[in-house]
């Protein structure tokens, strides 16, 4: 069967999730309406927001090796977090282009500049590995200090804070009420995303920095075969993180985010694939495609069956908490 079907699945996939992601966040926002007065139709609080919170997930982490127990106050953002390693472990970083919302809003954005500019710039060779690497800084700085530095008694009265029973609600709080840095600085993002590649994934996302490492171990990579493969160029002009697939036999790149497009367009059936090690079993789009839904919402079904989910927080408490952070803001 033809890889040409993967690029429009891809894009369904990414904006169905897109929207999936928004109906999530207008619910808890309708709850934090109700939690501060606004309203007076609750909403219950949707827990999947809390994959907005990575840094209290991680923290989450290093309570767990140290306690054996999930803490229960962001338990959802913990296991989402860990759902989103196992796809890039088994599946390449393919989470960042098929289901990440800031990766498919930055992908519309720089698909939107190729049509305006008839092409996406690019930094010079030596510049743009320099940029790259800003990441990988970003995500040494987050695990050296929370993994080695912080304290058992630190992870501990962190996790119990007010501060972190509401991150939540502080996340939100900054979508809706950006500070003026803050808001040029999402500008400058948004307009950097039309001429440039994926910026903000490429230069400066450390979560998906750390979802290259792992990806670095996924059994499925892309693979050329020399035999087959006429030098035509097409698969490295059209990758989004500019990597050298033609003059790879099988790309081990942390940068690449399993999108397919390579394959997808790659001109000569066979001469590109996503196969297992050995070079010689390939996987099939759509089980490809399948397997990155199911790995992802069956991390979240495991963790609502083991009661790893719904958030401990009373209504009351989120609701004194909430009203509280609305005043000082």
């Amino acid at each position: 069967m033809s890889n040409r079907f993967m690029q429009p699945l891809r894009v369904a996939i990414q904006w169905a999730f897109l929207f999936f992601t928004v109906s999530l966040g207008v619910e808890f926002y309708r709850f934090v309406l109700y939690c501060r007065g606004g309203s007076a139709l609750y909403v219950p609080r949707s827990d999947g927001v809390e994959g907005f919170l990575p840094i209290s997930a991680l923290v989450s982490l290093k309570g767990w090796f140290l306690t054996g127990e999930i803490n229960p106050i962001h338990p959802a953002g913990l296991v989402i977090f860990l759902a989103v390693i196992g796809v890039s472990f088994l599946l390449k970083r393919s989470f960042c282009s098929w289901l990440c919302p800031v990766g498919t809003l930055s992908e519309l954005c720089w698909k939107g500049g190729f049509t305006l500019f008839r092409r996406n710039f690019r930094p010079p060779r030596w510049l743009d590995s320099s940029l790259r690497g800003i990441k990988y800084l970003l995500l040494l700085i987050f695990i050296w200090s929370i993994l080695v530095l912080m304290s058992p008694a630190s992870v501990s009265s962190f996790i119990s804070s007010d501060y972190n029973k509401i991150a939540d609600i502080r996340m939100l709080d900054f979508f809706l009420h950006p500070s003026g840095l803050s808001l040029i600085i999402l500008s400058f993002l948004l307009l950097l995303s039309f001429p440039l590649r994926n910026p903000f994934c490429r230069f400066l996302c450390p979560y998906g920095a750390l979802l290259g490492l792992v990806s670095m171990f996924s059994p499925v990579k892309v693979t050329r075969d020399p035999a087959s493969c006429v030098s035509c160029g097409v698969c490295s002009q059209l990758c989004p993180s500019y990597l050298p697939v033609m003059a790879k036999e099988r790309l081990h790149s942390p940068e690449c985010i399993g999108c397919w497009r390579c394959v997808a367009h790659c001109p000569v059936h066979g001469a590109l694939a996503m196969k297992l090690p050995g070079s010689r079993i390939a996987v099939p789009g759509l089980l490809f495609a399948l397997l990155v839904l199911l790995l992802f919402w069956g991390g979240t079904v495991a963790g609502k069956l083991t009661g790893h989910w719904q958030t401990a927080i009373p209504l009351q408490e989120y609701i004194g908490l909430s009203r509280d952070t609305n005043i000082r803001h």
